[in-house]
């Protein structure tokens, strides 16, 4: 059988006399994709990012946070250890994450309302969901 290159299937490859040969590398990089949209897919994975919702705290649940804030700040000087989750507002979009840090309480900064830990952590009490501790009394509601 018979193709249409059979007159130059079994020539030798050609090499440039002048120019030395492309690494192999640079030939490699002439068939990778091209890019037309840069960014893209970072936004599209930022979009796809899940973030939480701030969840809004009954007055019953602020009561009972600041009961614990009150025996916390009785306690400043023995430097309590608790246990904080907290919510921690996403820095690129709307929502954030919900965190939970355990660590010594060193001041209780009412004007600025903030917690802050012996390691230099600084807790807003409008983020402060609840407060765990071993020393720290389970607060109840008192029956109304």
């Amino acid at each position: 059988m018979k193709g249409p290159y059979d007159d130059i299937i079994h020539l030798p490859h050609h090499v440039s006399p002048k120019r030395p040969p492309m690494p192999m590398e640079d030939r490699a990089a002439q068939f990778s994709p091209f890019a037309a949209l840069t960014g893209y897919d970072s936004t599209i994975r930022e979009t796809a990012r899940l973030t939480d919702r701030k969840i809004e705290l009954s007055d019953d649940a602020k009561a009972v946070l600041d009961a614990k804030m009150g025996w916390i700040r009785s306690q400043l000087s023995a430097r309590p250890t608790v246990t904080i989750v907290y919510f921690v507002p996403d820095g690129s979009k709307e929502g954030g994450a919900y965190r939970t840090l355990t660590g010594q309480v060193k001041q209780i900064r009412d004007l600025e309302r903030l917690l802050v830990l012996t390691d230099g952590t600084k807790i807003s009490f409008e983020d402060v969901l609840d407060l765990q501790g071993e020393d720290l009394p389970d607060t109840d509601l008192p029956d109304a």
